[in-house]
């Protein structure tokens, strides 16, 4: 650890991070709370009760894990609906209740914590603003967590700040966008949250974040300085972003974890670990990964020509297909009949699995993803080349990133319904494999893989970036 730090300071430091019962946005909170409790932080993490529920019906060691570290604490709060409520089918209710009723509940939940233990920052999810407030009502300051790229966080910013950069999203006919930092841009490019077809709720989460900066201390980023340099520099006047990842496993980085801090897992669905011991009898670099994250549900027409194209690379697959939540209305799609079959002696369907466990696994050749923000930094961070599927919300700009910025694969040209031909499918997973830019593109994965490795180390950018914010943190303490 590095010997700038004022231990006597750091061991009064309590930060209390707060987020929803939602897989993609938990991982990333998790990780920095490791983070910060291998620097000697008290943390403890707030989440809703829908988490205790989960964790309790599949038995799941995490919350007695997390109750036996001395420096994570894991508590819950009521986001004021019932556990069968649909809140990604019903997601301005879900809002609102978590503006109202969970506000409330988490109010009242650091009343109870700061007897104990007073907090000293709160650091949130932008896409949950109203914690900015509840962090001003307790007189503490506050960090926000960005989840997601810096280059979305830039791009964000600089739309509330000025929407005349961006022309108009309504009828873009030929439009690019020019941003500091960025490649060119066109509007397919862009997060999705920014476009009229935007449900409201989501979008107006985004400007009252915009809205509430004057409230926030410190913007804390999930990636790191070496993988977005001049998009991180070109914020530095406006409002900076202090990357302090990547936040993934610290196994995936070589680091070793203290027992106890490792166990602190919340898998919110129940891991497949069998598909590890069949990655074990394959060849190294032979399998086709395959995942689009816990939200995302694919259509008849993305199963059928992703399975078409797996049938004609004959090549070995691990397909992850998450059936949708209980009681939500969408309809994922079906395997063709006799795939199974057909494939068995290839391939391996499973539900879940344990992604970074499977991403680092020497077997692997590619990985054919949503690239969601922390699958795109897991990818990143263990050297796999890239086939980008991005769906919604930041992914088409992070495949953007994918392709044209990090440069560690492709990404998939979808029609005008946003389904790719089996025929692309099957072009971009053979072009990262054995394609004429498949080296270059293995070789640029291994030297993001070890720059990530250097950011985490003592006296790397984003421990700098880590130990900085504990000083100031501790700065600020009455």
């Amino acid at each position: 650890m590095p010997t700038d730090i004022n231990y006597n300071h750091v061991e009064g430091v309590h930060v209390l991070l707060g987020t929803v019962a939602m897989q993609g946005h938990m991982n990333p909170v998790l990780k920095l709370a490791k983070f910060l409790a291998s620097k000697g932080v008290h943390v403890t993490v707030a989440t809703t009760d829908v988490a205790r529920h989960r964790l309790l019906k599949q038995n799941n060691s995490g919350i007695v894990a997390a109750s036996g570290n001395t420096k994570i604490q894991l508590e819950f709060y009521s986001d004021g609906l019932s556990l069968e409520f649909d809140r990604n089918g019903n997601v301005g209710a879900f809002v609102d209740s978590l503006h109202t009723t969970g506000y409330e509940n988490l109010s009242n939940l650091i009343d109870s914590i700061n007897k104990d233990r007073k907090i000293s920052c709160l650091v949130f999810n932008p896409f949950m603003p109203w914690m900015a407030d509840v962090a001003a009502d307790h007189g503490i300051p506050c960090a926000a967590l960005w989840i997601q790229a810096s280059a979305s966080y830039s791009i964000y910013y600089r739309y509330f700040d000025n929407p005349t950069l961006f022309g108009n999203l309504e009828n873009p006919t030929g439009q690019v966008i020019e941003l500091p930092g960025l490649p060119i841009l066109e509007v397919k490019d862009l997060p999705t949250l920014m476009l009229p077809s935007c449900p409201a709720p989501i979008k107006s989460q985004l400007f009252q974040f915009y809205q509430n900066m004057n409230k926030v201390n410190w913007v804390l980023g999930t990636s790191f300085y070496e993988l977005e340099e001049e998009i991180v520099d070109s914020m530095s006047t406006l409002f900076p972003i202090h990357p302090i990842g990547p936040l993934v496993s610290p196994f995936l980085l070589g680091k070793e974890e203290e027992e106890t801090a490792d166990s602190l897992k919340i898998d919110l669905f129940k891991v497949e670990d069998s598909c590890i011991d069949w990655l074990d009898k394959q060849q190294p670099s032979s399998v086709i990964y395959i995942a689009f994250g816990s939200l995302i549900v694919l259509t008849q027409d993305h199963i059928d020509n992703i399975a078409n194209a797996l049938k004609n690379i004959n090549r070995p697959f691990l397909w992850v297909m998450k059936p949708p939540e209980k009681g939500s209305k969408s309809k994922i799609g079906e395997l063709p009949y006799g795939f199974v079959d057909e494939t068995k002696e290839k391939g391996v369907v499973v539900e879940w699995c344990a992604q970074e466990k499977v991403l680092m696994h020497k077997s692997l050749a590619c990985f054919m993803t949503h690239v969601g923000w922390n699958s795109t930094l897991e990818t990143v961070v263990c050297g796999v080349p890239v086939v980008a599927y991005p769906q919604w919300t930041d992914q088409p700009t992070n495949a953007r990133l994918i392709e044209d910025v990090f440069k560690v694969g492709v990404s998939v040209r979808q029609g005008e319904d946003g389904v790719a031909s089996g025929e692309e499918v099957e072009k971009c997973i053979m072009e990262v494999i054995e394609g004429p830019k498949a080296e270059e593109i293995k070789k640029r994965a291994l030297e993001l893989k070890e720059a990530a490795k250097k950011a985490v180390q003592n006296g790397g950018s984003s421990d700098k970036n880590i130990d900085q914010f504990i000083r100031e943190i501790s700065a600020k303490r009455v």
